[in-house]
């Protein structure tokens, strides 16, 4: 699949829902989408099909996405009003006491770098492990054990803080 337009058509959706699950403006999400393509369309020669041409896109957005934050001197996520779940049973549960939502996200902003990619990866992206650890170039397994522990900090740092 050599043809841009024909990648753009199958991807473009995709590449979008992976920016606007961090940036959650549909507005940024769509100039995003389209710098991904251009950078894609001009290294296209250079995706040798080791991974998806889906995980390929976003990590070419993932880099657009860093490239726009720190040209707005913005190095983390500023706005908390993502619509996460929080138990401290279960993932899918991880934010149902909106009040606590705030609180959740601060604990999760503390993690390092890598455990907080993970955290927003799984819990806004609505990813798979499996995808998290391609976008990321690492195992499933590790994704899963990556994002286990990053819970239980979370869980453990609001229990602290009762």
């Amino acid at each position: 699949m050599n043809n841009i337009e024909g990648i753009y058509r199958e991807q473009a959706q995709t590449v979008y829902r992976f920016l606007y699950s961090y940036t959650r403006d549909a507005d940024l999400s769509e100039e995003l989408t389209q710098e991904t393509f251009v950078r894609a369309m001009k290294s296209l020669n250079k995706y040798n099909g080791k991974c998806k041409i889906s995980v390929w896109l976003c990590q070419i957005a993932k880099h657009v996405l860093y490239q726009e934050w720190n040209k707005k001197n913005k190095n983390k996520i500023t706005t908390l009003d993502y619509n996460m779940e929080y138990s401290i049973y279960s993932t899918e549960e991880l934010v149902v006491c909106s009040e606590n939502k705030k609180e959740i996200y601060k604990m999760i902003q503390s993690l390092d770098h890598i455990s907080k990619e993970v955290m927003y990866l799984r819990l806004t992206g609505d990813l798979s492990f499996r995808e998290i650890g391609e976008i990321l170039n690492k195992t499933e397994n590790w994704a899963r054990v990556t994002f286990f522990r990053s819970k239980s900090k979370v869980i453990r740092r609001m229990r602290d803080e009762e």
